[in-house]
């Protein structure tokens, strides 16, 4: 199947960064990750939640030595044991509401970086795993195409099924919990579906990326959309957008492929900015 879609690639973009194989499997990973992206960080533009992202990104740095200590050969395992973890104790916090959210959340992020960083370090491997702090979408291999197909389809399965649950229980849970909604178990589904997601990418967005390209394409088409339909494409198109031309654009220019990707969204959510301001 992977020598179809190379072909296929061949065919309908015969240019020069698409005559290697790392470059098409970039290609072929941000066309399954940014829809992600967008679809999910609607819903965390609309809560609020960015820095909460960001939490779950310096949660890995902790994952990585969990699986460093434990002596496990795949630190994605660990990466998402302890996200899922670190999820649901944010949330069991949040609802305790012993302070506002975004001191918790800001608790829980220092502490995850800086647990990571020190047992990392007193292990001597920080070096080794510093190259997960930026990413690269270029190392993503074939074999692992297939695992990101299997996540977008059961995100974009649960947003058609469950998406006005999650939408009612985050944004007015009184309401939600009057027509027999449970808000916690919805809000913590959000949250693992967060975790899941960082967790899975970390490696080729990076830990500081990874929370822009979650935020910045649904802030922009929050800046123009006229509905909640055309909130969710406007923001997939962003990303998309985004992923691709940063790319093409990381390879002429010499540059990081995930700061470029950014730098991309980052205009585009200007652009957005000013056309919403003229618009108003």
């Amino acid at each position: 199947m992977i020598e179809g879609l190379y072909r296929l690639i061949d065919t309908l973009l015969p240019f020069e960064w698409t005559e290697f194989a790392f470059m098409k499997n970039a290609l072929l990973a941000i066309l399954l990750i940014t829809p992600l992206f967008g679809l999910v960080g609607t819903m965390i533009v609309n809560n609020k939640l960015s820095f909460f992202s960001d939490a779950l990104g310096h949660s890995a740095l902790t994952g990585i030595a969990l699986g460093v200590l434990l002596g496990m050969d795949n630190y994605l395992v660990s990466m998402l044991g302890f996200a899922l973890v670190f999820a649901v104790g944010i949330c069991a916090v949040l609802r305790s509401r012993v302070s506002s959210a975004d001191t918790i959340i800001g608790v829980f992020s220092s502490t995850g970086m800086a647990l990571g960083i020190v047992l990392l370090s007193a292990s001597g491997g920080f070096a080794k795993f510093s190259a997960y702090l930026i990413g690269d979408i270029l190392t993503v291999q074939a074999s692992e195409l297939k695992w990101l197909l299997l996540l977008l389809v059961v995100v974009v399965l649960l947003w058609l099924f469950f998406f006005n649950r999650f939408l009612l229980a985050s944004l007015n849970p009184d309401l939600a919990a009057s027509k027999g909604i449970p808000t916690g178990v919805y809000q913590l589904a959000f949250m693992v579906v967060v975790a899941v997601l960082v967790t899975a990418t970390i490696k080729w967005v990076g830990i500081l990326l990874i929370s822009s390209l979650l935020v910045l394409p649904a802030a922009g088409a929050r800046n123009i959309a006229r509905s909640m339909r055309g909130y969710h494409f406007w923001s997939i198109g962003i990303a998309l957008v985004s992923g691709v031309a940063g790319l093409i654009l990381s390879y002429y220019a010499g540059t990081a492929a995930g700061g470029t990707i950014v730098l991309v969204a980052a205009g585009i959510f200007f652009v957005t900015f000013l056309l919403g301001r003229r618009r108003a």
